[in-house]
This record gives C-alpha cells, sequence and structure tokens, in this order.
C-alpha cells in the first residue's frame, strides 16, 4: 500500500478530475463514481449514482464491485485536505486498474457548489403509496357488476397531477401566486376582448355585443376581475366560448385566491414550527453535553473503585452502562458533524468537542486501572469499539465540510486521544 508520506510527495502523478466535468458526465455510464468515505458519511449525502467503498475496505471490495480494471473511474472523499481519495487511487492503480482520477475537492466543494446529492433514505426503494396502485401495476379492479377493468381508469394518475400541482404551489411565495392571479386576470381579460375583435362569442352587456374600443378593453378586464373573485355583478355576460373561458378563469383563481391566503393564515405557523426546531436541537445539544458529563463523573468513580481493590463488586455492570451510554453520544456528536446542511454555532460544537475529548481520555485512563483479572463483557467490547470507530472518523481530514480552526483542533484531539483507548 502506497504511504500518505509517498503520496504528498508525488503530486503530479495524481490525474484529477473537476467539478464541472464530473457534474457534464454524471448521466455517463461509462464513467464510475466511487465515494471512499465512512458509510455514516455517504449515507449523509453522497454524489448522484456513486459507490460506497470505505478506504479501509477498498482493497478486499475493489475487484467485485469494479470487475473491469480498464473502466474510467472516480474516487472522491471530504475535500482538500482529505487524502483518503489519493490513497484509493494509488490501491487501485496498485490493483491493476489503468484509468482512475481523483476529485481532490471532494464531497465539501460538491455540496457548497449547490450540486446535487443523494441520500441512503433517497435511494433505498421506496415504499408503496397506495395512490399509485393502477400506476404500479397491481391486478386490474373489478366493477360492481363483477367486470374487470371496467372501472374509472383517471384514479391514481389524477391524483399524482393533483399533488404536483399542489407542490408547485407550495413553492411560491404569497406574493408570487398574487401576481400569479393578476397576471391570470389580465390574461383572461384580454382573451375575452380579443374574441370580440375576431367577431366570434365574447361578452354581451346590456343585450348589445361588447365593444372592441378601448371601453370594451375595460369592460373585459372589469368582467375577468369579478369572474375570478366570484362576485360576478350579472351587467356583462359571456356567451359562446367565452363561457368556457370563464369557467376555467373562476375555478384557477379561486384556487389561487385561497392558496394565497392559505399562505398569510400558515405564516404564524412556520414561524412556530421554526421556534420549536431550534429549541428542539438546542435540546439534543444540551443532552450531549450533560449525557458526557455523567459518563466522565461515572468512569472516574469507576477509577476510585478500581484503585481501591476491596470496592471492585459491581464495576462490570455500571462500566457496561457508562460504555453504552458514551457510544450514543459519541454516536450524536458523529452524525453533528457529518451532517451536509446542519447550521450549528462554533461555540457549542467546539464546548461539546471538548467534553468529548476529556471523556475519551477518562476513559483510556479507566481502561488502564482495571485489575489484570476483570473479564470484559461482551457488550463492552463491542461498545469500546464502536466508540474508537466513530472516534477515529472525527478529523479534520476525515469529516466532508470545512470545520473552523478551533474545531479542526478538538477533532485531532479526539482522534488522538482514541488512539490510547485500549
Amino acid at each position: 500500500m502506497t504511504s500518505a508520506a509517498n503520496i504528498a510527495s508525488t503530486p503530479a502523478a495524481v490525474p484529477e478530475i473537476s467539478r464541472e466535468e464530473l457534474h457534464r458526465r454524471l448521466q455517463d455510464q461509462s464513467l464510475t463514481i466511487v465515494d471512499v468515505l465512512p458509510p455514516e458519511s455517504y449515507n449523509s449525502a453522497h454524489i448522484p449514482g456513486a459507490l460506497s467503498i470505505p478506504l479501509d475496505t477498498l482493497a478486499v471490495q475493489a475487484r467485485d464491485v469494479l470487475p473491469d480494471p480498464g473502466a474510467e473511474i472516480v474516487v472522491y472523499c471530504g475535500n482538500l485536505k482529505c487524502d483518503r481519495s489519493v490513497q484509493a487511487l494509488h490501491q487501485l492503480q496498485e490493483l491493476g486498474y489503468t484509468n482512475v482520477r481523483d476529485y481532490s475537492a471532494g464531497i465539501a466543494d460538491w455540496v457548497e457548489a449547490g450540486e446535487p446529492t443523494e441520500s441512503l433514505a433517497e435511494t433505498a426503494p421506496a415504499m408503496p403509496d397506495p395512490s399509485d396502485e393502477v400506476l404500479n401495476g397491481p391486478p386490474l379492479e373489478v366493477s360492481p357488476d363483477g367486470e374487470v377493468g371496467r372501472v374509472q381508469a383517471r384514479v391514481s394518475q389524477m391524483h399524482k397531477v393533483d399533488k404536483s400541482i399542489l407542490a408547485q404551489i407550495q413553492q411560491r411565495s404569497a406574493l408570487q401566486l398574487f401576481i400569479i392571479w393578476m397576471g391570470m386576470v389580465a390574461l383572461c381579460g384580454t382573451a375575452y376582448w380579443l374574441l370580440a375583435i375576431a367577431g366570434e362569442h365574447g361578452l354581451v352587456e346590456h343585450g348589445a355585443p361588447l365593444g372592441v374600443d378601448l371601453n370594451g378593453f375595460a369592460s373585459s378586464i372589469y368582467f375577468s376581475f369579478v369572474t375570478a373573485t366570484s362576485i360576478g355583478y350579472g351587467d356583462i355576460v359571456p356567451i359562446g366560448f367565452a363561457r368556457v373561458i370563464a369557467v376555467i378563469e373562476a375555478v384557477s383563481a379561486l384556487l389561487l385566491f385561497g392558496a394565497v391566503i392559505a399562505k398569510f393564515v400558515s405564516h404564524r405557523q412556520d414561524e412556530m414550527m421554526s421556534e420549536i426546531h431550534r429549541v428542539t436541537f438546542e435540546e439534543r445539544l444540551d443532552r450531549v453535553q450533560t449525557n458526557l458529563h455523567m459518563v466522565i463523573s461515572e468512569m472516574l468513580a469507576i477509577t476510585e473503585m478500581c484503585e481501591d481493590h476491596a470496592r471492585l463488586s459491581g464495576i462490570d455492570a455500571r462500566l457496561d452502562s457508562s460504555a453504552l451510554i458514551f457510544l450514543g453520544e459519541m454516536r450524536s456528536v458523529h452524525d453533528l458533524l457529518y451532517q451536509p446542511r446542519l447550521i450549528i454555532e462554533e461555540g457549542a460544537l467546539a464546548s461539546i468537542l471538548a467534553i468529548l475529548t476529556s471523556a475519551l481520555t477518562v476513559m483510556s485512563e479507566l481502561l488502564a486501572h482495571l485489575p489484570p483479572t476483570f473479564v470484559r463483557s461482551q457488550p463492552l467490547v463491542i461498545s469500546i469499539d464502536n466508540i474508537k470507530r466513530y472516534a477515529g472518523d472525527i478529523c479534520s481530514n476525515c469529516v466532508p465540510h470545512g470545520y473552523t480552526p478551533r474545531l479542526v483542533f478538538w477533532m485531532d484531539r479526539i482522534q488522538a486521544a482514541a488512539q490510547r483507548v485500549n
């Protein structure tokens, strides 16, 4: 295996690919993209279509996942400071792969540029939607008369169109919806006036066809407005094809106007939901810090018990419990660092990382003080292994996002402390 030092000394030997070219070739079936970050990062966010082959398993999985040594392959990791992709490139070259390039900027550059990403939830098979049963191909429905396939066909299909329209309306602001509504009023009013100019059936005012002059245009706009607001004074009446336009306008405008009103009503609810989310997130951070402090206190107490050999009774259960709690909070911190769009203050995260460093240090000292006759339980061994694995992924060159120097300092301290846990 090529060492990191050797890799760093030969940067010219590393063929690279730009973000722009990678974006253009996302749909190119001849290009294979490989994410060499830990599975947790891949599950959180990865380049669309990328395969997950963590660096530490690449040598074992490469032959099975990448059977063609001549295929065009792109590897990437977290950011410019991350050297996992370069190590992966050299490993693949040593295994005989001849066309491997490195996207050195990594997933951090991809996300910051606004490029599309996938997550495990998005790429996993979706659960069937009951409203899509006709589209997904179950047996034909049976009508009340017992005939197969004689029920109405436009049930699920129309529901899918409704969901698409509602999604488009939901994405628009109240001002945008109001402008669309006003534009529809003006467009329909112009259509009524053009029908009058064309000599077709249009609008009738007091028994006479609407004029084609500016007064007629103003009357058309007036009729369009009262139709869109469902007021309908009755002094102007549509005839012929104008009736079709009037019906479509009335229904569409009513839906749009209702959406505008709903936007105003839901604005306060959105503010409340944002506040609830903020409070919940802050409570989660407080819980992580509180539990880590509790774990540190418990492990210090167990260390004192180990120094007093007369008080060894019961330390196995207490140590198992502390390790399980520690593992849960370590996983929470790991998720915080690997979330692609999470916004968190530097001070809060630095405090958590500092406490986490202390907890790892106390755990290493506790394990060193255990008596030689102490037998570690299976849950304890599993918890310690997982704690070390998560801590190993918390380093400035591992996480897929750039962090401030203070946070980078604590990340490196965490990795160093984890190496002393045995």
